[in-house]
């Protein structure tokens, strides 16, 4: 006589052997990603609401039930929201999960816009086409889409002239005004005076 399992003792072996499988899988990944959300076994509620891959929702289920449906699927079951109460998981395939939030992290940095500060040397005996190739420079940068810090230093007896360095400055603002406009007045630091200019918005260009 041949002796059968019972058919739900075959029900919890592969429910186990899943949740090994599982659990391994994926211990790796938490173990080197501390964003990683609690998934499977790392579940410690009792009771939890689901939901299915798109959103649908599942119901209220005991903790080992609804990791039992995301078994038999041959997915995870994964903790989004712990606060909640009950808490909610989502019922997805947890790789798939990861992959696809990282692809989403990665081209919301790439749409990221990075404003560099760049500097432009003045003076205040600057002469004209020195003064020219410096508004060049900064117009370069602000349609870049940076902001440019004006510096003016003065030399000696200079700083008993600090208007020189302000009308260097204002003249200085002026000739960048179609690319940018100055955040606030000018500043003095020890022997140094600067400006700070911003691009333009695009509905003020």
């Amino acid at each position: 006589m041949v002796h059968t399992f019972p058919e739900r003792g075959i029900r919890c072996a592969r429910r186990f052997l899943c949740a090994f499988l599982f659990f391994r899988r994926y211990t790796a990944i938490s173990a080197n990603n501390t964003k990683d959300l609690p998934i499977n076994e790392e579940i410690k509620a009792t009771e939890v609401r689901v939901t299915g891959p798109a959103g649908e929702q599942l119901g209220i289920m005991k903790i080992a039930d609804a990791r039992a449906y995301a078994y038999d699927h041959g997915v995870d079951l994964v903790l989004i929201a712990p606060t909640a109460t009950p808490p909610v998981c989502r019922v997805i395939d947890y790789g798939r999960f990861c992959f696809e939030r990282d692809k989403r992290e990665k081209e919301a940095k790439k749409k990221q816009v990075i404003v560099k500060l760049k500097e432009v040397q003045l003076s205040c005996r600057i002469g004209q086409h020195d003064f020219d190739t410096r508004v060049n420079q900064a117009k370069k940068f602000l349609s870049e889409g940076n902001k440019v810090k004006a510096v003016v230093r003065f030399r000696g007896r200079e700083m008993t002239h600090l208007d020189l360095g302000r009308d260097v400055l204002a003249k200085f603002e002026e000739a960048c005004a179609e690319n940018g406009s100055a955040e606030k007045k000018p500043v003095l630091e020890g022997r140094y005076m600067s400006l700070i200019l911003a691009p333009l918005k695009a509905d003020k260009k």
